[in-house]
This record gives C-alpha cells, sequence and structure tokens, in this order.
C-alpha cells in the first residue's frame, strides 16, 4: 500500500484486517470518491475483484455470492445516488439473513447540505435493514496509534456482525477528502509506522478473533420436546426455505422415521433434495393439502425454517385450534405471519435433534404406520398425476422438473420469484440425488434476480438459473457479468409475455383492466440480449427442453435457453391437475369408507 498517503493507507489497513478475518470476494462499482478502497482491494492478492458498472447489479451479484459461499462479500461504491441503488438487494439480504459487508464512499461531513456535488445525506442510508452502522471518521495526516487499532478492530468486528448473531449486511460509510489518488504527501504517514512496523504488520494475524458460542438445548427444552412427542404419535414436521445444513437434514430425517412423523419439506429448506431422503420427506403437499386437509388433524406441529412457499400448506396450518406449534431455531427471529406457534424455542436444531433421538421414545408400530401411510398415499397420488400431465401436454409446471431431472448431482440452482419458485415447490418430487437451491425469498421480489444467480454461479460454475419473463428483463444490465467475471452458467427463461403470476389472482376475472394493467404484455424475445452479451442462445418448447439443457450443460458454454409460454393456459392445465388429484382422493376416501 501506498503508505505516503493518508487515504490510501487507511484504507489499505483496513482491507488488509478484512483479508486476515477471512474475506475473499468483493464487488465493485467504479467510481471517484471510492478510489482509496478501490485501490486498496487491488493490491490485496487474496481477495477476488468483480467490477460492475451497475451498482443495482453489483449489490444483487455480491448476495448471491455470498448466499451460495455461505460468507460475507464486500461491496464498493461511491457516494450519492450509487449508494441508494445498493438498497434493494440490502433489504434483500436483511429478510435473508445473507452476510454482506456495504462500504460506501462519501464526501467529508462539512459538504453535506452544501449543494455539492453528488453528495447526500449517507447517514444510517439504509435504517434497520443493517446489522450495525458505522460513520467512519475520514484519516488524518500522521494518524495515532489508537486510530490505527480502532481501523483495524473496525474490520474484524463488521466481518463478525454480518454473520453473527443474525447473518445480514453491516454498512460502513468512509469520508476521504482530496487527493484521492495515490499520490505521495510525505506528512501524511504517521511517524511511528516505521519500514519494520509495516513489514510486520503483512504478516501479523487479525487484530481480534471471535469465538460464536453454540446453543445447546437445556435439558427442560429436551424434556419438553422428548414428553409432547411422547404424547403425540400424530405430530408433524414443516420445513420452511433456510433450514440449517450440514448434518441437520440428515439427522431431522432420522427422528421423523423414529417418530413417525412426516417431514412436509419446502423446495428452499435443504430437506427436499439428498441422500437422507426416505419416504418421511413429503413434497406434493401443495397440491393435497387443499381437498385433504381437514382429514390430516396433527396433535403437534414442529416447525423449523422460514415461512414455507406454498400458499396451501399456510392455511393448513393456520386452519388449527388448539394444536401446539411449536418453532425451532437458533436466531429468535419470528416466523409466523398467521400468529398460530405456540411455542418458541431458542436452540441449535441440530443439537436438538441430536439430543431428542436419545429422549424421544418411538411410537407403537401400527400407530406410526398408519399415520405417516396416510400422507404417503396422497403424496403418490400427486405424483402419479403430475408426471401425466407433464406426459401429455406442453405443462410449463414441467419446465423445473425437467431442469431438476437433468442436473448433475451436487449442481446449483438458481429459481427467481414468483411463478417459477412456485413451480419448482409444487412440481418438483423430493429425490436423493444432493442440489444446492437458491432463491431470493427474503423480501420475494423479482428485481437483482438475475445478478443474483450469477453471483452464485461465480461460486458454483456451471449453475442453472431459472426465470420467468420479467424476472429477466428486470435486470438484463447484470448478464454484463458473465463476461466481466468469467461466469460459467446457463439460463432458463420461461416467456409467458407478463405477469403470469396474476392469473392466479382474483383480479383475472375483471377485463379490463386485467391484461392491460397487471399482466401488461411486452411482446419481448431475449435472443438479441444473448447476441448482446455473446451468450449462446436456444429458443425450444417445454417437451424439447431436455435435449436443450442437455447440449448447453455438455458443451459447457453459458446459455439462454427461452420457452414461450400461455400462462391461461398453464393455469387451466394446474387446475386440471389439482381436480385429478382431487377426484382420486374422493374415490379414494370412499372406498376406504366402504371397508
Amino acid at each position: 500500500m501506498n503508505t505516503a498517503n493518508r487515504n490510501t493507507l487507511w484504507a489499505g489497513i483496513f482491507v488488509s484486517e478484512l483479508e486476515k478475518s477471512g474475506l475473499d470476494s468483493v464487488c465493485i462499482a467504479p467510481g471517484s470518491r471510492s478510489t482509496p478502497l478501490t485501490i486498496a482491494f487491488s493490491e490485496a492478492r487474496g481477495i477476488r475483484i468483480h467490477t460492475h458498472s451497475d451498482e443495482r447489479s453489483a449489490a444483487y451479484f455480491a448476495l448471491g455470492l455470498a448466499r451460495a459461499s455461505r460468507k460475507p462479500v464486500a461491496l464498493v461504491c461511491t457516494s450519492g445516488t450509487a449508494a441508494a441503488n445498493f438498497f434493494p438487494a440490502i433489504v434483500e439480504a436483511n429478510y435473508g439473513e445473507v452476510p454482506l459487508l456495504v462500504l460506501t464512499a462519501d464526501r467529508p461531513a462539512e459538504l453535506r447540505e452544501s449543494g455539492a456535488n453528488q453528495t447526500i445525506d449517507q447517514i444510517k442510508l439504509f435504517g434497520d435493514h443493517v446489522r450495525w452502522f458505522v460513520d467512519v471518521p475520514p484519516p488524518e495526516p500522521n494518524f495515532s496509534p489508537h486510530l490505527f487499532r480502532y481501523l483495524r478492530s473496525l474490520a474484524a468486528r463488521a466481518w463478525e456482525t454480518s454473520q453473527s448473531p443474525l447473518p445480514g449486511a453491516v454498512h460502513l460509510n468512509f469520508h476521504f477528502r482530496n487527493p484521492l489518488e495515490p499520490v505521495d504527501i510525505p506528512t501524511d504517514r504517521p511517524s511511528w509506522m516505521n519500514d519494520s512496523f509495516l513489514s510486520a504488520l503483512e504478516t501479523a494475524p487479525a487484530q481480534v478473533t471471535f469465538s460464536r458460542p453454540q446453543l445447546f438445548p437445556a435439558a427442560e427444552q429436551t424434556d419438553f420436546l422428548a414428553q409432547a412427542i411422547s404424547s403425540s404419535p400424530r405430530g408433524l414436521i414443516v420445513c420452511g426455505p433456510r433450514c440449517p445444513d450440514g448434518d441437520f437434514p440428515a439427522k431431522l430425517t432420522e427422528l421423523a422415521t423414529r417418530i413417525g412423523y412426516p417431514i412436509l419439506a419446502d423446495s428452499l429448506s435443504g430437506l427436499r433434495f439428498g441422500a437422507h431422503v426416505n419416504e418421511s420427506i413429503l413434497g406434493g403437499y401443495d397440491t393435497f393439502l387443499p381437498f385433504a386437509g381437514k382429514s390430516l388433524r396433527p396433535q403437534i406441529i414442529l416447525r423449523f425454517g422460514d415461512l414455507p412457499t406454498s400458499n396451501a400448506l399456510a392455511d393448513y396450518l393456520d386452519s388449527f385450534d388448539n394444536v401446539p406449534q411449536i418453532h425451532i431455531s437458533e436466531t429468535k427471529r419470528w416466523r409466523d405471519d398467521r400468529f398460530r406457534v405456540t411455542h418458541s424455542i431458542w436452540v441449535d436444531p441440530l443439537l436438538l435433534c441430536e439430543s431428542l433421538l436419545t429422549h424421544a421414545p418411538a411410537p407403537t408400530a401400527k400407530s406410526k404406520r398408519d399415520w405417516l401411510s396416510k400422507w404417503t398415499r396422497l403424496e403418490n397420488t400427486v405424483w402419479d398425476e403430475a408426471s401425466a400431465i407433464r406426459a401429455e401436454s406442453d405443462f410449463e409446471g414441467g419446465i423445473l422438473p425437467d431442469v431438476f431431472d437433468k442436473l448433475p448431482a451436487d449442481n446449483g440452482l438458481f429459481v427467481a420469484n414468483s411463478l417459477p419458485v412456485r413451480h419448482f415447490d409444487q412440481f418438483t418430487r423430493p429425490a436423493s440425488k444432493p442440489l444446492r437451491v437458491f432463491a431470493n425469498r427474503g423480501a420475494s421480489g423479482i428485481d437483482g434476480t438475475l445478478s443474483s444467480a450469477l453471483g452464485a454461479a461465480a461460486h458454483l460454475p456451471g449453475l442453472v438459473f431459472v426465470t420467468g419473463d420479467l424476472s429477466f428483463y428486470h435486470d438484463m444490465n447484470g448478464l454484463l457479468a458473465f463476461s466481466r467475471s468469467n461466469i460459467r452458467a446457463t439460463i432458463v427463461v420461461i416467456n409467458n409475455n407478463g405477469g403470469g403470476i396474476f392469473q392466479r389472482l382474483p383480479i383475472s376475472k375483471f377485463e379490463p383492466p386485467f391484461n392491460e394493467l397487471f399482466v401488461a404484455p411486452h411482446g419481448l424475445t431475449f435472443e438479441h440480449a444473448a447476441k448482446l452479451y455473446d451468450i449462446d442462445y436456444i429458443q425450444t418448447k417445454r417437451l424439447s427442453l431436455a435435449s436443450a439443457l442437455n447440449t448447453a450443460l455438455t458443451l459447457g458454454r453459458s446459455t439462454i435457453i427461452e420457452i414461450p409460454s400461455d400462462a391461461a393456459k398453464f393455469e387451466q392445465l394446474r387446475k386440471e391437475l389439482n381436480r385429478r388429484v382431487a377426484e382420486r382422493i374422493d374415490t379414494e376416501t370412499r372406498k376406504h369408507v366402504d371397508r
């Protein structure tokens, strides 16, 4: 680092400490005021730089990379509206619990409210959507050892706060006065900072290291749950998005198998796909619960993760009075918009599962078999009918299962809002194939999803991104990351020419204004976007998607696969699937009663 310039020295010390803490990726949107930070990152040999001309795309790319790598990613921009363009991604990071280090550059404080160019009030710009905000003082010439220690500690604290106890964004606002470039100003270097000190600093460990506790279950927590499970042979486990990873899926499945509880596994939970999957793991509930939910009254419900993607499941959970619903989480964040949770247990879910495996008695074989078999019969009915309708028609709901079938094990899949994630959740069957699945379901916006997917692909080359046309259109600037960051990914665009999700809503019956003001057809196809960014392009029908995917994945070149679709026709086919399932459930229920 240039030690003869207060700005580059200040930024260099801070970035060096972030690198020692573990930072290995930064997304930089070029600008003038952020020059010292940009120069400092360019000199950090262990940090990969991703440059983005669009600040919104930069922030969402960082979000996707942090989500996939499970590590904080830094973001750098200049002052003014550049920082404001980070806001949507920071909102998603808040609700999606994704660690980010947001480093905004700023004019010195005396220029606020002065009419100075590109100067806005950046103090607590992102409000309560960040875990911590610091207005970092501007570097001084010949700054003191006290400020040196402050700066190093600040970097370490920001790194840790973005991850624990609740992951999210940390915002540090850096003031810099001219000159911003790394020019020598001999009086800037602190007199106590000699060459031997700087040489030792390069190899010195981080100034602060942190140790995080594990939330072991208390005896009363384990005893309470073991007793509740023992007295409730008809229990249910609900796993929403973002359940713990690692050993948790296998341990929870082992517990569910022991106590005879089905697991309703959201497609984003981490439970629906993997080697742990057995008959306890169910995914067809969105289709059968509206017709069979009343016959499946549990005595207790254990809930993990976030709110489920499925509205049918949410309605089902909301339909029971006087049924204990116990939410288990290590973050204490409230996740119950219907306010049906009766017990919130703050504990490490994995450690709790391990404890319950030694405490919870198994139910009788018959009660266990009868209860679980009710669920599995319904589950199999759904997949029988879904397979039939996929085979006989150009069913839009078959796109995500087709993609899943073609993906190699341990591949990455990113699913966009708002119809694709619902397609994936309703129509993709649990399977033993391990797959890492991502979606921006914290705030569930469509903005920036493409950039998030490409950020995830920076960590998982070969990732497939499935998106609707509006989400794709909303973030086409993000396609520049393919060449800028050498991304290899496949994008599947379901183009139903507008807001297909609105076909599910009551407003679809009101024409006008439905088509013009809600569907809002755009008439676009995306071949020219692919050409603009030098990406391969294939247009195909759903029934030929497998071949197109095989071509894209085999050649290893980034490809956009566009599938024209009719949202109104698909909605009729989805209702036809629901009708067939309801009819079979009714027939089988009557047969069971007749016996």
